[in-house]
């Protein structure tokens, strides 16, 4: 199936070298470097709607504050404009250095450029920025390999794969149905790939069918990964797929742990049971908010996929020491991520499927939630 425009996996191309301040280091070309002590990293995250965006400003910031910078930390509230003068501002502010999470993609061209002209380097961070050469550094989790864990944790969950991964024998038919993120996220083409990929051949096997017939990726998006939205596209499914003695639905692919609540609430409003053991379907996830965690612990969502957002800021911050110094950060991918543009060099980090036996080895035992935010469902 073909990726998204923006989002095309490539196997053979060498990074580019682009024009972005990066490639003279902060402080502008063939300047000395200011110190560390001296020089602003203005963040922008795209929202505080999510407890995840809120983790990763956290994170990212006090590193930064850690190694010396000072930082200039911005939300903005899922709104396009918002962060393009949230990132306008930062510029004429005096910034050194952009981490720059973005809303949408390809919305920021303007404002890198820019920062580009002004020898200001930009980390993309987590969502690739598309359509710009301005784009410096990426620092990521391996978002194609979350696709393939959101496919196998569903399997898993349906018992057509055991917890190590192999096939049981099971031969369903098992009706499931498909959601993807947003439209405008770079990441939303890796996340489904990597689903799809893993989902197909049970599909084209029998093993799987989807009610609905909605299979591609521009069917099932959900815009700023909403919650709301994904409920009521899962209302309308129920309503018209699986109503009225129709089959029954037995697993929902979910790529974001809010979309999931969203598509749990529907689902327990339609009558399918409070748990999966009464009925619930299996349900995927990602990013192990709090709220979705304590879900799983009791039976109620099956999975989620835990990217650290910790080690993500760690990755981020290391950048921006590099560039501070004048140097290229290290880079372990300089093939897959081309924006359009050119293909932007990137640190890629690896996650874990979540489920409710390893939520202490995981998330407990490394200080990611405590075992009382676990059983609250909310963190401190």
């Amino acid at each position: 199936m073909a990726m998204a425009a923006g989002a095309t996996m490539i196997g053979a191309l060498a990074a580019c070298g682009g024009s972005g301040a990066g490639g003279a280091g902060a402080g502008g070309g063939g300047e000395e470097p200011q110190s560390i002590e001296d020089m602003t990293v203005g963040v922008a995250m795209p929202t505080e709607t999510s407890e995840r965006w809120i983790a990763d400003g956290a994170a990212v910031e006090s590193q930064l504050e850690e190694a010396g910078f000072e930082v200039d930390l911005q939300f903005a509230n899922d709104d396009i404009p918002t962060q393009q003068q949230q990132i306008d501002q930062m510029i004429t502010k005096g910034a050194d250095i952009l981490i720059v999470a973005s809303i949408d993609g390809t919305a920021l061209a303007n404002q890198l450029k820019a920062a580009a002209n002004q020898d200001i380097p930009i980390i993309a961070y987590d969502r690739l920025i598309n359509g710009t050469e301005n784009v410096d550094h990426y620092v990521t989790f391996d978002n194609y390999q979350v696709g393939v864990q959101q496919g196998t944790s569903l399997l898993r969950g349906l018992g057509v794969l055991d917890e190590n991964g192999e096939e049981t024998g099971e031969e369903g038919p098992f009706a499931i149905e498909l959601f993807a993120g947003s439209p405008d996220d770079n990441n939303t083409a890796f996340f489904w790939q990597g689903a799809i990929d893993t989902l197909q051949p049970y599909l084209d096997s029998g093993v799987l069918e989807v009610a609905s017939g909605q299979t591609e990726m521009d069917q099932v998006t959900t815009l700023r990964w909403s919650q709301e939205t994904a409920q009521k596209r899962m209302e309308d499914l129920l309503t018209a797929h699986y109503g009225g003695g129709k089959e029954q639905l037995d697993g929902v692919l979910s790529p974001y742990d809010g979309i999931s609540r969203g598509i749990i609430t529907a689902l327990q409003n339609a009558g399918y049971g409070d748990t999966i053991e009464d009925g619930l379907p299996v349900t995927s996830g990602q990013d192990a908010e709090i709220a979705s965690v304590k879900l799983i612990d009791t039976g109620v969502q099956f999975a989620t996929i835990f990217k650290d957002t910790r080690k993500l800021a760690t990755q981020a911050v290391e950048a921006a020491e590099s560039f501070a110094k004048g140097e290229d950060p290290e880079a372990n991918d300089t093939e897959t991520y081309d924006n359009g543009k050119k293909v932007v060099p990137a640190f890629l980090l690896e996650s874990d499927i979540v489920v409710a036996e390893n939520i202490e080895p995981l998330l407990v035992d490394s200080g990611y939630w405590t075992a009382e935010e676990v059983e609250a469902g909310q963190g401190d």
